[in-house]
């Protein structure tokens, strides 16, 4: 399909999933690398009830603390607590 076909049916809202060649697909700047944190048992303890009662994997309250602080940094912007434990800006 031409590009300018291709462009002019995404305009259109048409599903052009069946177009696309999806085993090829790269998430852009989503590579993963292993690391090993240590953290105090206190924090584990604190990590473990906050991902409990948001339902998620103490991995996940990790990431999600961590990627809200870098984002937060990067754009110089105060990081603010909600009741639930997760960011405002």
């Amino acid at each position: 399909m031409k590009a300018k076909k291709f462009e002019q049916q995404f305009d259109e809202n048409v599903d052009l999933t069946a177009s696309l060649d999806l085993s090829k697909a790269k998430r852009v700047l989503q590579a993963q690398k292993r690391v090993n944190v240590d953290f105090p048992t206190w924090m584990i303890d604190s990590l473990d009830k906050e991902a409990s009662k948001i339902g998620v994997t103490r991995q996940s309250v990790i990431k999600i603390w961590l990627a809200e602080r870098l984002e937060a940094t990067a754009s110089n912007l105060p990081l603010q607590r909600t009741r639930a434990g997760t960011a405002q800006r």
